[in-house]
């Protein structure tokens, strides 16, 4: 289990492996470790990547990228390493937007933990919104502190910069991406989400007449968040969501995922045959609730990031921060 003195010790760890690596990553712009801060709010360090020349003479939006290791694993500079690529290499769609728009990446460093495998943190996942005596206490709300600080950080240097951010996640980070959007969907100016495992978390309580709790909608939306959902925000905010027609990774059936409660009324009510039934179905309901979102499933892609798909997400949201 997560405690406080094994939290200390990895970010002590953390805080030296930046330091000593620092020299080490060639970038095309500027790599900046900020360490956690607790007392104002988030636990966990972050990365900044801002892009050569980037503007001080312009509004600038911050993109966010929530980081996805790929696996757990309690040796916390193999999360950073993950977060650190992510930043950097424009193999990750958000490190390619920031650097085509030159604007701001942001990317956290939240650990995913072999001891709780079942935290599913990097997802977003319901074990990981439960927590409460624990350093990921609330992460969503430790991500807007973390934004909160880098805007401060930024306008500090010059940079003129929206309150509002872009968010971009895939796979994990991706259904991190589209749960945060039903959380907070008045702190972000637009959303692109892919490799969903064709589910969407659904902006409804029920589902044929079957609750449906977070992630799946908002059943108990009011205790979890102590906010009510708001509906309108979410259905107004631009979102880009989308899936590989070869895409074979479906998260639903794992247990780090999904609970089995959680998986049964998935494959009962969206369908258990992920592409096409289940996302088409994910597709219908954004759409019979007026969502304002753009939902593509691209030919002969799998579980992966193309060059093309990611000028469509460029494409997306330089039309968003421009309109």
């Amino acid at each position: 289990m997560w405690n406080f003195g094994y939290f200390k010790t990895i970010i002590a760890f953390a805080m030296l492996f930046c330091f000593l690596h620092s020299c080490q990553i060639k970038t095309d712009g500027e790599l900046q470790y900020h360490k956690p801060q607790p007392e104002k709010g988030y636990n966990f360090p972050y990365l900044i990547f801002l892009p050569t020349n980037m503007p001080t003479d312009k509004e600038l939006t911050m993109i966010v990228a929530p980081n996805n290791t790929g696996q757990v694993t309690d040796e916390f500079k193999k999360h950073i390493e993950k977060a650190r690529r992510q930043a950097t290499k424009p193999f990750y769609p958000g490190n390619y937007i920031a650097s085509k728009l030159n604007l701001p990446l942001l990317v956290p460093i939240f650990p995913r933990s072999r001891k709780e495998s079942r935290v599913y943190t990097h997802s977003l996942d319901r074990d990981v919104m439960l927590k409460k005596a624990s350093p990921l206490k609330r992460i969503d709300l430790q991500l807007l502190a973390m934004h909160e600080n880098a805007l401060d950080t930024l306008r500090k240097r010059g940079f003129n910069l929206k309150e509002k951010f872009l968010m971009v996640g895939f796979s994990a980070s991706g259904s991190f991406a589209n749960r945060f959007s039903l959380i907070h969907p008045g702190k972000l100016l637009a959303v692109a989400a892919g490799g969903l495992n064709g589910i969407l978390m659904l902006p409804e309580d029920t589902l044929r007449n079957q609750g449906l709790v977070y992630p799946l909608g908002t059943a108990d939306f009011d205790s979890l968040f102590n906010k009510p959902f708001n509906k309108q925000a979410f259905k107004s905010l631009p979102q880009f969501l989308y899936m590989g027609e070869l895409d074979d990774n479906d998260a639903a059936p794992y247990s780090d995922a999904y609970s089995e409660k959680e998986r049964q009324l998935i494959f009962k009510l969206l369908g258990k045959k992920m592409l096409p039934d289940r996302w088409n179905r994910c597709r219908g309901i954004y759409k019979s609730n007026g969502v304002n979102a753009v939902i593509r499933t691209y030919k002969n892609t799998a579980h992966e990031n193309p060059e093309a798909v990611k000028n469509e997400i460029l494409k997306f949201f330089r039309k968003t921060i421009t309109d």
